[in-house]
Order: C-alpha cells, then structure tokens, then sequence
C-alpha cells in the first residue's frame, strides 16, 4: 500500500492535478472569505465553508476522475493485478493519496480563523470543528468518486457521473420536498432506490438472479409495510433524503453543534463505496 501510496503522490504532484484541485478550492475559500468575512465583516468563518461547499461539485470529479479511469485507459491496472498486492491495499493506497492532495489546501485554509482572529472575535472551535467536518464530507465525496472511476475506463465520462451525483445529493432534501411528501411519493422513490441497488448488485457480482431476488425482497417488503400503514411513509422521503445528504450534516457543524453521529456516517460512507470499489476491481481482475 505505501508503494502505491508514493507513486500516486508522485504522479499527482509532477502533473497540474493537485495544482489544479488546489487553485479550485484555495480560490472558492477566498471567494467566500472575501464575501462573508471581509466585506461583511462577518466573524463566523464556518458560514465560508458552508458556502464553499457546493464548489465540491467541480473539484471533487477533477480529483478523482483518472484515479482508476486513466489506468484501466492505458492498460496499467495488468500491472497493478501483477502485482503482489491485495486489490483492497491498491484502492487504499490510491484513496490516502487524493486524501492527502486534499489535505494541503486545507492546511493553507486552517490558517484563515487565525489571521481573522486577529482583527475581530472568531469563534475557533466552531471553525476548526466545521473544517473537520468539510475534510470528512469531503473524504467521503472522494471515496465516491473512486468507485464511480472505477466503473469506466473514460475520465470525462467519469466526471460527468460524478458531477450530478454530488449535484443530487447536493439538492436532495429540496427535491424531495419539491417532488412529494406523500405516502405514495415516499414509496415511489424508495422503489426506485430499490432498482438502482439492485443493478449496482448486479454489475459488481454479474449475478442477475442474486440481484433479482434482493429487488423483490425489498419490493415485497415495501409493500408488506404500505399495505399494513401506509401513514409511515408520509413524509418519509424527505426526511431520508435529509439523513442521507451529506451536506445537511455538515451544515450542523456549521450551526455550532459537534455532531459525532455525522462523523460516523461519513466514515459509513467512505468504508461503503471503498468495498464496492474493490470488488468493482476484483471482477475486473478475475474477468
């Protein structure tokens, strides 16, 4: 893993990606501290970070589209299956590595509260406690948009996935609200995440009735339940949706709570679409 680790590091940092991801966010921050900070001579250096937020719509999909896409494009992921590596220590050694291209602008931005704290009161702990939680949503975008690289061997194609991806998490809780928040809407939706989890089963295990059958269980079960209280659904997808987005517990931070609950989840997050991209690269490896 630290062997993988290294040359990734390397490869980001002798080519514009990191460069490019660090100019994107140092410049989103600044934006944003030029606005809430700056101009309004508004303390609360958090409300930057929950404004700069949405800039990981464009600089999450520039980190992590080549991650896997650009091996499988010019055929080195042969070398990496040769290697004697376990494909679960590949995926690690390349995610630590966008971490840590993450990790220095951050460091640059960690220095913000401090700077304004020396002209007004800045609430430190809310700062610091809301820019961990922009690092762990941020980890979490990233171990995302390593499995979506993990699916194609086209990085444009890779990005253009990850970009409405992150855009629906992003509007989520809107879109639920906007769309409905009857029984019916609720179950509708939940059906549909249901049919999407079933074709994610299928493409990582090639198994069409494995994939078949967990579909129609929850189906099944969706409907068990609707049919005995159907009163359990109202408002149900807004709520989920709510539970689900990674931004609305970020935006807790931001309020001034420390939340360890949506620090568990991100971590959820992470260790999820790890495991799916490590089996993505198994049935590649085997195929």
């Amino acid at each position: 893993m630290i062997a993988v680790l290294k040359h990734e590091l390397s490869g980001y940092f002798h080519s514009l990606t990191a460069y490019i991801f660090s100019a994107f966010l140092l410049a989103f921050v600044g934006i944003g501290a030029l606005i809430y900070n700056i101009q309004s001579a508004v303390a609360n250096f958090e409300y930057v970070l929950g404004y700069v937020c949405l800039g990981f719509v464009v600089i999450i999909p520039i980190l992590t589209m080549r991650v896997i896409a650009e091996e499988r494009k010019q055929k080195t992921d042969q070398l990496l299956y040769s290697l004697p590596l376990r494909t679960s220590q590949i995926v690690t050694g390349k995610y630590f590595a966008l971490l840590a291209v993450f990790l220095v602008p951050l460091c640059i931005v960690a220095v913000y509260p401090l700077i304004f704290a020396q002209f007004g009161e800045v609430y430190l702990l809310t700062s610091y406690g809301s820019l961990f939680a922009f690092f762990m949503m941020g980890a979490a975008m990233i171990a995302a948009g390593i499995f979506i690289s993990s699916l194609t061997e086209n990085q444009g194609f890779a990005a253009g996935i990850a970009i409405p991806v992150i855009l629906l998490n992003y509007y989520s809780v809107t879109l639920a609200e906007y769309v409905s928040s009857t029984a019916f809407g609720s179950v509708a939706a939940i059906l549909v995440i249901v049919l999407l989890l079933g074709f994610i089963i299928r493409y990582l295990t090639q198994n069409q009735n494995l994939a078949n059958g967990i579909s129609i269980l929850l189906m099944l079960a969706v409907a068990g339940i609707f049919s005995v209280d159907s009163s359990q659904f109202e408002g149900l997808l807004p709520d989920m949706m709510k539970k689900l987005s990674l931004f609305e517990k970020f935006y807790t931070f931001v309020n001034g709570v420390f939340d360890l609950t949506a620090i568990i989840y991100y971590i959820t997050v992470i260790i999820f679409f790890l495991f799916l991209s490590v089996q993505s690269l198994e049935k590649r490896r085997y195929n």
